[in-house]
């Protein structure tokens, strides 16, 4: 039971972020709708988590945290860029253009995006003739064409007891997109997506040089806030009103996406990528979106399609298909157990001997 435990931790954790990560985008959304600049929203998201983070950050790892340097800080803020202008900035910006399920799609392709660069960087294991390898690509290609599936085709309502049928309690389209909204949006939207996948690769190196994950979690946020607090007030210079929070989700939903998702979910990810490599924490990101599309039906009575159902099958097969080829790929790299070596002595000591008394 303790070494199945252990092996299915991280995959465990990875199951938790994405139930977290859902969690957050239904509050956000809900900020958003009632005013809050997703500028602000996301300065405000990390300056909690960089609070939050410091005082653990700072006893739980001071004995074994190393010497900051100017690459490993320049690396930092490279990484704040990446993750909080980038996929942050931009997702927000895309999913106002477009909708929300079409953000959760298209930033499911982090997955593919994510593999093709360590494959570039030699971050990932790349043999086509291994079966493990083989199902890694398929696994990708399946999870991108089940999220394309789900945003693409709808399909006829599933009744569901408790959801609303109709349009009007849905949360999903900030506005009404046209044409050319739709296409600016998608592109900031991959902007997003390109950012996300370049932040795993990038915290993959860094946590090499810089092994301890609560405290590059916590700079991260910090600098995150930094740069991502000149973006709000350049944007918002104009409505200074935007920074106001109030009694509701304008102020809990940056508190837990700060706490939850920006400081739980990026600690999680850190140990998780120093143990297993950055295509596997990606490859869990198509679950989110199943969750949210379940959880918008039980909280928010949206409409399920049938489109959603199947393209969610699809989703989890890619997903398994990813996890079963690196759970395999680690299997043959472990090096062998006491156990096994034990069962190779007796037969290999008779062997030398018959030999030596050959001799």
């Amino acid at each position: 039971m303790g070494t199945w435990f252990t092996n299915a931790r991280p995959y465990l954790l990875l199951l938790a972020v994405q139930f977290g990560s859902a969690g957050m985008f239904i509050f956000a959304m809900d900020a958003i709708k009632k005013g809050m600049s997703h500028y602000v929203f996301i300065v405000y998201r990390n300056a909690i988590a960089s609070v939050s983070l410091a005082p653990f950050a700072y006893v739980l790892e001071r004995k074994v945290r190393p010497k900051m340097t100017v690459r490993i800080f320049a690396e930092i803020m490279a990484l704040a860029f990446f993750e909080i202008i980038l996929d942050q900035c931009f997702a927000l910006l895309g999913m106002k253009f477009t909708s929300a399920s079409f953000l959760s799609a298209v930033m499911n392709s982090a997955p593919s995006i994510t593999f093709l660069l360590a494959i570039m960087l030699r971050l990932e294991h790349m043999n086509m003739k291994e079966v493990a390898c083989q199902a890694k690509v398929m696994g990708t290609i399946v999870t991108l064409g089940g999220t394309l599936l789900m945003a693409l085709y709808k399909g006829p309502v599933l009744s569901i007891t408790g959801s609303s049928t109709t349009h009007a309690a849905q949360p999903h389209n900030i506005t009404n997109p046209t044409a050319n909204h739709w296409i600016m949006g998608t592109c900031f939207l991959l902007i997003g997506c390109a950012g996300f996948s370049s932040f795993y690769i990038l915290q993959t190196i860094t946590l090499r040089k810089y092994p301890t994950e609560m405290s590059l979690a916590t700079w991260v946020c910090f600098v995150g806030a930094l740069q991502s607090s000149v973006v709000a007030i350049f944007a918002e210079r104009h409505h200074p009103h935007a920074w106001a929070l109030g009694w509701d989700t304008r102020l809990f939903a940056p508190a837990y996406a700060g706490i939850v998702t920006s400081g739980v979910q990026y600690y999680v990810q850190g140990m998780v990528i120093k143990s297993m490599g950055p295509v596997i924490v990606t490859a869990f990101n198509p679950l989110r979106m199943i969750i949210i599309t379940t959880l918008a039906c039980i909280v928010l009575s949206e409409q399920l399609y049938l489109g959603s159902i199947i393209g969610a099958i699809v989703v989890v097969l890619g997903l398994y298909l990813v996890v079963w080829g690196k759970s395999k790929e680690c299997q043959g790299r472990m090096p062998p157990s006491p156990e096994d070596q034990q069962r190779q002595l007796p037969v290999t000591a008779p062997t030398n001997d018959s030999n030596d008394n050959k001799a």
